[in-house]
């Protein structure tokens, strides 16, 4: 698994850097700017979500994932945790799969850190990875966009939408989340 995520996650980042035309990690000043206007459409698409991040004890957000693959696929975003509104540390997500995909994608992903055990958990961690370390509940939405409150029990929730919306059908399996220097 981890020879296949190594792989798949050059090869997004090998399109990333092409598609995007530079080659250079965003700086924290891009970050921030992309974090903000992700948590203004994170509050714009789930009613209720501005009072979910309000009383997380942190919230991760990665602004920007590419995602793509031609049989061998993968995924590379950047993005920074918050913690009372401000960031903290920063930090990139990776994931690789085999099999039948072709294409790319660009989305947004928020985990909502509701437990400060496991907050705690993955500041400690060096490389976090969904499934293994910590279980993210992926919450759906209902009609009229409003959470589905059973998921909001769970210490950790993730959100993952564009900007056409929230995605369903979607898993967090197998997604390394790494702390990086900036």
């Amino acid at each position: 698994m981890k020879f296949r995520t190594l792989i798949a996650s050059l090869f997004v980042v090998a399109l990333a850097t092409g598609c995007t035309g530079h080659g250079q990690e965003s700086s924290r000043r891009e970050i921030d700017a992309k974090v903000q206007s992700a948590l203004v459409t994170f509050g714009e698409t789930v009613k209720g979500g501005d009072a979910l991040v309000a009383k997380a004890d942190g919230v991760l957000v990665f602004p920007e994932i590419i995602k793509g693959g031609i049989g061998i696929g993968g995924e590379y975003g950047e993005g920074a945790l918050l913690m009372n509104g401000r960031t903290v540390d920063y930090y990139n997500l990776a994931s690789g799969s085999i099999g039948f995909q072709l294409g790319v994608q660009v989305k947004s992903q928020i985990l909502i850190f509701l437990d400060p055990h496991s907050l705690d958990s993955f500041r400690r961690s060096n490389g976090w990875e969904v499934g293994l370390d910590g279980s993210v509940a992926v919450v759906n939405v209902g009609a009229g966009g409003q959470i589905d409150t059973k998921n909001v029990q769970e210490p950790i929730v993730g959100f993952i939408f564009s900007n056409k919306g929230l995605m369903y059908n979607v898993s967090l399996e197998g997604t390394k989340i790494s702390k990086v220097a900036r």
